[in-house]
């Protein structure tokens, strides 16, 4: 049976941690959300980040707008935000209505505010092992793989996914990390055959019933980053977690895995953030 990584209980201890330095800085750290529209999982996201900032001894500051706000209004909002010293990070909740231009807006925040670690000069540093900070989800997983002592070198380690935000950064912290990494995507050829090489496969796809036992090496550490919904409407991975569970060593659930830890991760972003900018005083 394999071990059951808990990303709630890790994501507690992380933020607990998070809490005591902030209490140890002369201004506590302020996040700004913004959000554009009323899509209903935005605002459940939105309101997810605003009670970690809460327990973290944070402050929050919401900007929602309405759907039909203007690329220029959003973005003179962003500017404000940026100059404001309280401000230690900018969090755009996406996806954004369809006629806003989302890589504009993104590159528009201060990189040293970009929590979310998405702005091109971030992403860069990242790339070149130098990072201002760590793209949440992918460090959330890092964390737990160093929690549940499972170390990343010389393994061989299968990533799912391209995305900028998930799949790429993904990769790049496996192999700071001396893991042996293959990144494949929806043009791979045979994906079995090759996820059944994995030391360490983390997928982070969307789709329901992806990753079957057949697919799994005996051993191996399974991190399932997806979050999707299955017929029944029930919350899932990409994993097929009941069948798989018996074949890996250690496996996250979803929910309760992956996902506490990519929020854990934001706080720990903005307290560094926050650090920074009371250093530059």
């Amino acid at each position: 049976m394999a071990t059951r990584i808990d990303g709630k209980a890790l994501a507690a201890k992380v933020k607990a941690e998070v809490a005591v330095e902030a209490e140890q800085l002369s201004r506590r750290p302020g996040l700004a959300v913004i959000l554009v529209g009323n899509d209903p999982a935005s605002r459940v996201y939105v309101n997810g980040k605003e009670r970690d900032c809460a327990e973290c001894g944070f402050r929050s500051f919401e900007h929602a707008l309405p759907e039909d706000t203007a690329q220029e209004t959003l973005l003179g909002l962003i500017e404000e935000l940026n100059r404001d010293p309280q401000i230690d990070g900018i969090l755009c909740q996406l996806p954004l209505p369809a006629h806003l231009d989302e890589d504009a807006v993104l590159n528009a925040i201060a990189p040293d505010k970009d929590v979310d670690c998405f702005h091109p000069y971030n992403v860069g540093r990242l790339m070149i092992g130098d990072p201002v900070f760590l793209p949440c989800t992918p460090a959330g997983v890092m964390e737990m793989l160093r929690e549940y002592g499972i170390s990343v070198r010389g393994k061989r380690c299968v990533v799912l996914g391209r995305s900028n935000i998930v799949g790429k950064p993904m990769a790049m912290l496996l192999l700071q990390q001396d893991g042996t990494v293959t990144v494949c995507h929806s043009r791979t050829p045979d994906l079995a055959a090759i996820t059944r090489q994995a030391d360490i496969l983390v997928s982070a796809v969307g789709r329901v019933g992806l990753i079957t036992a057949d697919m799994v090496k005996e051993g191996a550490v399974v991190i399932d980053v997806a979050m999707n919904r299955n017929e029944a409407g029930k919350l899932c991975g990409d994993v097929d977690y009941k069948a798989v569970e018996p074949r890996a060593a250690c496996i996250t659930p979803v929910p309760g895995g992956v996902g506490p830890m990519t929020r854990a991760m934001l706080m720990r972003n903005i307290l560094a953030a926050a650090r920074r900018h009371q250093a530059e005083i």
